[in-house]
C-alpha cells in the first residue's frame, strides 16, 4: 500500500512550531510524504516551500520542498508574541487536518503546539487542550492521552486538574474507560497482540493495605479485577515509585497512572527530548511533539526538532499498524 501524507497542523505561529516542522521536514523529507497546513509566511525564512491545492499533489517523499496547504492568516508572526487574530486560523488548520486524516486523504495528523490563551482570546476556545478538541471533532469519542518514547508508554487517568481534585475525579468508570481504551490502542496503533498494562496506585506504596489511603482498597483493586476477568492482562495497583526503573519496564507495554505528574515525570526523565503525545481512541492517527510553544526561543533558530521528528515517525508507524 502506498503511504499517504502525514499532515502537520501549524500550531501557534509565534512559537517554535513552524521552526521544528521545517527542521523535521529537512530530516525526514526523503523518507516520507509530509504536508504542512498554515500560512507559508510563518515558516522560517529560507524554507523551500511548494504550495499545493490538495494532498493529491503529494505522491511520495518530498525532499526538495515542503508541500504546504497554504492558508492566509492575515498578518505575519512575531516570534515569542502570540497574536489572537491568528487563533481561528490555528483551529481551522487542526480541523482541516482532522478532516484529511479521517477521510483517508492523509494517513495521520501531527499537531504542533498551541497556545490556549491566544485561542481563548481570539476564538473563544472552549477546550482544555488538543486532546479534548480532537475528541469533539471526531464526534465526542472517548479518548486518552498517551506519552510515548522508545522505552516507555504512560497514560494519565486524570490530566490537567489540581492534585487536590484527583481523588474525586478518579472514579471506577473513568479508570475502567482509560484502561480499556489504552488496551485497544496498544493493539490497533502499536501492533501489540496481547498487551500487558501496569497500573499505578494512587497513594504512596499503593496505599499499603489501607494505611496510607484507601482508594486502592475502596475501588481500584476491584476495577482491575473486573477488567482482568474480561481477559485483559494487568498488573497492579503498583507502588508508583518502583514501577519505572529499567528492569520493571520490561514487564509491561504501557503504564496507566492516576494523575498527570505520576505519568509525565518518569517519561520526561527518561527521554525529555524524544517523547511523543499520542491520542488513543480516535478514528484516525494523531501524534504531537511533547513540548510547548517555547516562546522564549522562538525565531532564534535553536529549537530542537527531536520530539517533532519522533512524533512524525510514530505517526507513520501507527498508520502502518492500522493498515495491517
Amino acid at each position: 500500500m502506498t503511504a499517504r501524507p502525514i499532515v502537520i497542523s501549524c500550531g501557534e505561529p509565534a512559537g517554535i512550531g513552524p521552526e521544528v516542522a521545517a527542521k523535521a521536514w529537512a530530516a525526514l523529507g526523503r523518507d516520507m510524504p509530509l504536508a504542512w497546513i498554515g500560512d507559508p509566511a510563518h515558516l522560517p525564512e529560507g524554507t523551500p516551500v511548494r504550495v499545493i491545492a490538495d494532498l493529491s499533489a503529494v505522491v511520495g517523499p518530498c525532499a526538495d520542498a515542503l508541500p504546504v496547504l497554504a492558508r492566509d492568516f492575515g498578518s505575519p508572526r512575531t516570534p515569542g508574541r502570540a497574536n489572537p487574530a491568528h487563533a481561528k486560523g490555528v483551529l481551522n488548520a487542526i480541523a482541516e487536518g482532522v478532516t484529511l486524516a479521517a477521510s483517508g486523504q492523509a494517513d495521520a495528523i501531527c499537531t504542533a503546539p498551541i497556545h490556549k490563551a491566544a485561542l481563548i482570546d481570539g476564538a473563544d476556545f472552549a477546550y482544555p487542550g488538543h486532546t479534548e478538541f480532537l475528541s469533539a471533532l471526531a464526534g465526542d469519542v472517548p479518548v486518552v492521552m498517551m506519552l510515548a518514547c522508545d522505552s516507555l508508554r504512560v497514560v494519565p487517568a486524570t490530566i490537567h486538574i489540581p492534585l487536590r481534585a484527583v481523588p474525586a475525579a478518579l472514579t471506577p468508570d473513568l479508570l475502567r474507560g482509560v484502561i480499556t481504551v489504552t488496551h485497544s490502542g496498544l493493539i490497533r496503533d502499536f501492533g501489540i497482540a496481547d498487551p500487558v498494562i501496569a497500573v499505578a496506585g494512587l497513594n504512596p506504596h499503593a496505599g499499603e493495605d489501607g494505611k496510607i489511603g484507601t482508594e486502592e482498597l475502596d475501588f481500584i483493586t476491584a476495577v482491575l479485577d473486573e477488567i482482568r476477568a474480561d481477559g485483559i492482562k494487568l498488573t497492579g495497583p503498583l507502588p508508583a515509585d518502583t514501577m519505572f526503573h529499567a528492569a520493571a519496564r520490561k514487564h509491561y507495554d504501557a503504564a496507566v497512572c492516576m494523575y498527570h505528574d505520576q505519568a509525565l515525570i518518569p517519561i520526561k526523565t527518561i527521554d525529555f527530548a524524544g517523547g511523543v503525545n499520542v491520542t488513543l481512541g480516535l478514528p484516525f492517527v494523531r501524534t504531537s511533539p511533547d513540548h510547548g510553544t517555547a516562546f522564549d526561543i522562538a525565531g532564534k533558530g535553536v529549537a530542537d526538532p527531536t520530539s517533532m521528528i519522533a512524533a512524525l515517525r510514530m505517526a507513520r508507524s501507527m498508520a502502518d499498524a492500522r493498515a495491517i
